[in-house]
């Protein structure tokens, strides 16, 4: 894994100016809200139950159907222990909106819908080039300025996910278009609240594939919007998906965040570690 992560690493790279991380394109990210709607009121066509290789929580992939348009989506209801895993379908949604929020631009739109009475997560179907596994296992890199992007885009997965405690970011649920922008996808094992993920951060020097698995350089509006978050900010962004509990430890990673974040700063200066 390190050999495999360390092709993405052109550190004179970074030194550019480049304008926007955005994994969702501007267009499509004006049709969030119209892809919300249709998940919620599109009428269920065609259903499939995954089956066990394409995840524990085997989520059904709907076919949905309104006014003529008809688009896949990822339903699951999956909730408590699975697989020794606590798992929740509500977390799907907390981590779309609190996404948005952070300007993250990186999950697919996602709500919650009704499947045959029992309540769920719908999240709008994507179409992608090749999955991480597939770019790692064919030795594929991005090339020019792409490259760059990709870094900043893995980078940001990582403060991202060291945010709500996503355990279970496995190659599989880094969804890679052609062009080598990342969405990324499957949140069910997130906002977690024991200590394990309340006074340590998944991706930092200690993770298992070491510096080249760390939040070395960041939007400065991303950390910005992270530095704002409060009690009430998330109660208010991510409504009835969340616990108070929920909440509370991702506060407490928010400042784990910032502490290793200042003293990443401290050690390769503020231009290197924030860019605009």
């Amino acid at each position: 894994m390190k050999k495999a992560i360390r092709i993405f690493i052109v550190i004179g790279l970074l030194w550019f100016s480049l304008e926007s991380v955005a994994q969702f394109k501007p267009e499509e990210l004006a049709d969030f809200a119209k892809w919300e709607e249709f998940l919620k009121t599109a009428k269920i066509v065609d259903q499939k139950h995954q089956d066990k290789s394409e995840g524990v929580t085997r989520p059904w992939t709907l076919t949905l159907e309104k006014d003529g348009v008809t688009h896949k989506a990822a339903w699951k209801d999956a909730i408590g222990m699975q697989g020794g895993y606590k798992e929740s379908w509500k977390a799907e949604i907390a981590a779309y909106r609190l996404s948005n929020h952070l300007g993250l631009n990186m999950v697919p739109p996602t709500v919650e819908k009704e499947r045959e009475g029992d309540k769920g997560s719908c999240q709008y179907w994507v179409t992608y080039w090749k999955n991480f596994e597939d770019i790692i296992k064919d030795k594929l890199q991005p090339t020019g300025l792409k490259y760059a992007l990709f870094f900043k885009a893995l980078c940001l997965q990582r403060a991202w996910d060291n945010l709500i405690a996503n355990e279970d970011r496995h190659r599989k649920n880094y969804l890679i278009t052609e062009d080598w922008r990342m969405i990324l996808i499957d949140h069910s094992r997130t906002f977690r609240t024991t200590s394990k993920f309340t006074k340590n951060l998944i991706y930092d020097e200690n993770y298992k594939d070491g510096k080249n698995f760390i939040m070395d350089t960041l939007p400065r509006a991303f950390v910005e919007k992270i530095k704002a978050l409060d009690f009430n900010v998330i109660k208010e962004v991510v409504g009835e998906y969340l616990t108070d509990e929920e909440i509370q430890s991702t506060l407490k990673r928010k400042d784990l965040i910032l502490a290793w974040l200042d003293k990443h700063i401290k050690e390769k200066g503020e231009a290197y570690v924030l860019y605009d």
